[in-house]
């Protein structure tokens, strides 16, 4: 990153946005990492404990479109500071109550999908301060802070050990509550934000076949990442063994690769385009989910595949955000709660129908094979538009950043 990126924005905001997203992404993710523990003590099934993790997903895909309008039509740091307080409250009832059935379980879930929602408060904060050059590196920097996965993965299975899986939820108070400070007191709206949107704005938008095909793209590198990640504890504890505070550790370091290469993989696509970008990485990550789809033996083989699968996924999180602004710059609000729920709603299918289809055949062999054919079929819908794209929106007449 050169001079001018710092020069060219606000940094105290780009590292609020990042911190409200880092810790949000831990909490909506807590419950992957508890899974296998949760799953023991409230006696659920593969398939319960799958769609118990996914639920925050799609709760998180759903309200980041709500979320994306309330900043909108508020601002971007109002909306966040709402979305903190809310999640803040859920854990403090989960906490002092405490979760005793699968039920119970569920409804946590849903109201720790706001967490997930900072998506669409946290990138368009970053976005409004930083011009069309520099907007995959501010974007990958903002969506970065998905890296909560990795101390969710890393701390919770083994605090959940020390101290029992509720008072996790005590504990990740602490952190939230000084983001809510940091974030109140050096977060600022930027004073180029486009005018709010209507409703009929985001039906127009989703109405554009570029919208559809950025919802697709994402929702199957983020999808990917996210579905992955919550169903990985699981996955190297039902075919591998692992107790949960290993099979924690293993998943952390597959987490760790995808959240590094988000801002990678923006300044990547910075410099090469996002299209050129978005390709190689789909065609890492479909060679390697094909490959780990043959139940290998060895669990280190696994990880090894798995943890190049999600730094391609994740650099590609990057590649659609470096080009979404390019194509909806006036409509980022909108298109950043459209692109990001889709995301959401991506990482939901993939998180349950794992679950489902590994109760179903007793593996998940046929699971990462579809969802590897899912990623090959992107890289043909991508060179399908790819043409058009270069020579309309991403043409060097219309846009000094590489596309």
């Amino acid at each position: 990153m050169n001079q001018s990126f710092w020069k060219s924005g606000h940094t105290p905001t780009l590292f609020a946005a990042f911190l409200y997203f880092d810790l949000s992404f831990m909490v909506w993710y807590v419950l992957g990492p508890l899974g296998v523990q949760i799953a023991a003590d409230l006696g659920l099934t593969t398939q319960q404990r799958a769609f118990m993790v996914a639920t925050p997903i799609l709760s998180g895909a759903i309200l980041r479109l709500f979320l994306g309008m309330l900043a909108d039509r508020t601002s971007p740091k109002s909306a966040g500071l709402f979305g903190q307080v809310v999640v803040i409250v859920a854990l403090v009832v989960a906490w002092l109550h405490g979760i005793h059935s699968y039920e119970q379980a569920l409804l946590l879930g849903l109201f720790l999908g706001m967490a997930g929602a900072s998506f669409a408060v946290a990138l368009p904060l970053a976005s409004q301060w930083y011009p069309p050059q520099h907007q995959g590196t501010a974007m990958g920097i903002a969506g970065a802070g998905n890296s909560g996965t990795v101390l969710a993965a890393l701390l919770a299975p083994m605090l959940a050990m020390m101290v029992g899986w509720n008072n996790v939820f005590g504990l990740a108070l602490i952190p939230l509550v000084l983001t809510l400070l940091i974030f109140a007191s050096t977060a600022k709206n930027s004073p180029n934000r486009p005018p709010a949107k209507a409703m009929t704005d985001y039906m127009k938008a989703l109405g554009d076949r570029d919208s559809r095909w950025f919802m697709f793209f994402y929702s199957v590198t983020f999808g990917g990442f996210l579905g992955l990640a919550s169903t990985l504890p699981g996955y190297f504890h039902d075919q591998y063994a692992l107790d949960p505070v290993k099979a924690g550790y293993y998943t952390a370091a597959c987490v760790f690769a995808g959240s590094l290469l988000r801002p990678l993989g923006g300044a990547l696509a910075d410099r090469i385009g996002g299209i050129r970008t978005l390709l190689m990485m789909f065609s890492i990550a479909a060679i390697c989910l094909g490959a780990v789809g043959f139940n290998l033996p060895s669990a280190t083989a696994a990880l090894a595949l798995f943890v190049v699968a999600m730094l391609s996924l994740g650099a590609g999180n990057g590649a659609v955000f470096q080009l979404v602004p390019q194509r909806f710059n006036r409509e980022i609000g909108v298109m950043t709660g459209l692109v990001g729920m889709a995301g959401g709603i991506g990482g939901f299918a993939l998180t349950a129908g794992l679950g489902a289809i590994k109760q179903a055949t007793g593996d998940y062999q046929f699971g990462l094979w579809l969802f590897a054919g899912l990623v090959v079929l992107a890289w043909f819908g991508l060179q399908g538009v790819k043409g058009r794209w270069r020579t309309t929106w991403g043409s060097a007449s219309v846009t000094v950043a590489r596309v």
